[in-house]
């Protein structure tokens, strides 16, 4: 049964879609089963297209439906015949390319696929391949833009269970034409198109709950912590995003988000490819290569985009990244998330570039999709949208002495009413199993129910919306952080009592990590010092403080713990204040933070102005402009 578009646009919508039976709405229960009846469906149509070269746009390759399930069924078989017997579990390396895309649906159709940040230090990525059970590694091969093959012989010394590693070459036809690869490892390519691409040369049962992938999560350091997705977590995340962005066959959208953000892999990737829409890839650094960022427009207009998909810091960038007389008018929406979204940003880049923009808010461990904004629909400032068909999503309110980010589906989780403030929490046919170790599964799955641990409410036209965090993680331009990375690594140092790390806003990635410090009596040590100290013990830069605060105590719950709000709200302060003090507004606006259920804020308040001031219609414009890039609530009394 072929796959029936049913584009979404209210509430209404989705709750007719659920008036029928499920199978009607997905009736796959395999990767290869869905893939395969798109490209009987759309054989001749173009299912994806590379840029090659950031200074020659024009310099493309393309792949019809029939030869990209050709190509991916060719990859599976090669994958199997590699494994030896045994179930392919396939490690990959690789930026966002063909035939890492090849290798991630192959791998999924074969076994399992473990798509890997390849930006991460050689013992992280090793823990990642040890705790996935990868029996293959596919990696880019020698390449002056991206150093990813130098850790291949570390990786291999450190996973004694690979079998076989893969060397990926650049610019490769589809005729398997690769260099010869480096030593130890198989040419990619070559040995792809030795496979039968007809069909799949292996017998194996899928079911919606068979396990595809393992997408790491939860910091940029650390234990590995790998999130199990199945067959029907996957196909439920793709084709509702698809009915939500009202994609169809005729739509073509950038996709510049790695394999191994499942922004990337499904939210973009496999929704496009299940419509018989065209997904292009841009370059082999995707939107990290600024020379194809500033030709942007030009490739929008040359492949005739329909679709575009950017984090908020890209799309800041593109924002004042000029036209140039580039046709944009075929671009019916912007696609956003991985951070929050300041509204004044959106409102910016819709007057600017007349494009929509709308706003996701999505999980790793529920294969990418909490709700997204349709874009059949108005956007409603500050909301990320609508639910999925067949899922739910509430908020919930802490009852008695519970914390808010422990709440679960047990005792003291009341559902709040519409509007009304709560802990995020949902369950559907999207929802990961758990982790690899389910001993890590507490505080986020809790009997069919996945804890967000956002702070948020559901209107009563089902839209959902994020103020605040109850939950620990740092979310930097789209990469969890664990605090307790930070904290650990400050806690090695023996003049320190107690350390706490927390997001700060940030123009750019939307947050970073800072610290604060409560040191022992007598202590040496100042901040400058501590931030030397904990760059020895911090492998990644990304989770590095970007300042330490050093305080006499910690704020502390009722019971003893550690109250981040409080240490979150005075970060925010601490931002905001430097913001209007370079802005030369310190003397005329006074901040003040607020805590309460419905998550942090900031009150701006005018002061007497001094006499030199301007006028009122300029502070406010002043400060509007300072604020405008942070995805904060505020309010401002002139």
């Amino acid at each position: 049964m072929p796959l029936q578009p049913r584009p979404i646009a209210t509430l209404a919508d989705i709750e007719a879609i659920e008036s029928g039976p499920y199978a009607d709405f997905m009736p796959h229960a395999s990767l290869h089963a869905a893939l395969s009846d798109s490209a009987m469906r759309h054989a001749d149509r173009t299912a994806l297209r590379y840029v090659q070269d950031a200074d020659a746009p024009a310099r493309t390759q393309a792949w019809t439906y029939r030869d990209f399930i050709t190509e991916v069924r060719r990859t599976a078989n090669l994958f199997r015949a590699l494994a030896g017997g045994d179930e392919p579990r396939v490690a990959i390396l690789m930026p966002a390319i063909p035939q890492g895309v090849f290798a991630l649906w192959a791998a999924e159709i074969a076994g399992v696929a473990c798509p890997i940040n390849y930006l991460l230090d050689s013992a992280h990525i090793a823990g990642l391949i040890r705790a996935s059970g990868a029996n293959l590694l596919v990696a880019l091969g020698p390449n002056a833009e991206l150093a990813i093959w130098p850790r291949v012989a570390d990786l291999r010394a450190q996973c004694p269970g690979l079998k076989q590693v893969l060397a990926v070459g650049v610019g490769v036809g589809k005729e398997g034409d690769s260099p010869a690869p480096p030593e130890g490892a198989l040419c990619f390519d070559s040995a792809r198109a030795a496979q039968p691409g007809d069909a799949l040369r292996f017998g194996r049962a899928v079911r919606a709950d068979t396990l595809a992938a393992l997408f790491h999560t939860g910091g940029t350091t650390g234990a590995p912590k790998l999130a199990q997705h199945t067959h029907g977590n996957q196909l439920h995340t793709a084709w509702s995003a698809a009915q939500l962005y009202a994609m169809d066959q005729h739509d073509v959208i950038v996709n510049g988000f790695p394999i191994f953000h499942v922004a990337g892999s499904l939210v973009y990737g496999l929704s496009t490819l299940l419509s018989g829409a065209e997904l292009l890839l841009p370059t082999l650094l995707g939107l990290r290569n600024t020379r194809y960022v500033q030709r942007y427009w030009q490739v929008v207009e040359r492949h005739r985009v329909t679709l575009l998909a950017a984090v908020p810091t890209v799309m800041a960038t593109l924002l004042n990244t000029p036209t140039q007389g580039a046709d944009v008018s075929r671009v019916r929406a912007l696609y956003t998330g991985g951070s929050p979204l300041p509204p004044e940003l959106a409102t910016a880049f819709e007057a600017r570039h007349g494009i929509a923009v709308r706003n996701i808010l999505g999980m790793t461990e529920c294969a990418g999709v909490v709700a997204i904004e349709p874009g059949a629909a108005p956007r409603m400032p500050g909301s990320c949208g609508l639910r999925l068909p067949y899922t739910q999503v509430q908020a919930v309110r802490r009852a008695g002495e519970v914390a808010t980010a422990d709440i679960g589906a047990g005792i003291g989780a009341e559902i709040c009413a519409a509007g009304e403030s709560g802990v995020l929490r949902l369950r559907g046919p999207h929802v990961s199993p758990g982790y690899t170790d389910a001993t890590r599964d507490a505080g986020t799955f809790d009997g069919g129910w996945l804890l967000s641990g956002d702070i948020g409410h559901v209107d009563a036209q089902g839209r959902v919306f994020v103020t605040g965090r109850a939950k620990d993680v740092i979310i930097r331009s789209g990469h969890n952080i664990e605090p307790g990375l930070i904290e650990e690594a400050l806690m090695r140092h023996p003049d320190v009592a107690f350390a706490a790390a927390v997001g700060a806003p940030d123009e750019y990635a939307g947050e970073v990590p800072v610290a604060y410090v409560v040191l022992k009596d007598g202590a040496g040590i100042d901040a400058a010092g501590l931030l030397a100290f904990v760059q020895q013990h911090i492998a990644e830069p990304p989770a590095l403080p970007k300042h330490i605060d050093l305080l006499d105590a910690l704020p502390q719950t009722a019971v003893g713990k550690v109250y981040k709000p409080a240490l979150r709200l005075r970060a925010i302060e601490r931002v905001v204040r430097d913001r209007l003090l370079r802005a030369g507004l310190q003397s005329q606006v006074d901040v003040q933070g607020q805590d309460s259920a419905s998550g942090l804020s900031l009150q701006l308040l005018r002061l007497p102005a001094a006499v030199d001031a301007g006028s009122d219609t300029d502070v406010d414009a002043a400060v509007r402009a300072v604020m405008a890039p942070f995805a904060l609530r505020w309010s401002w009394s002139a």
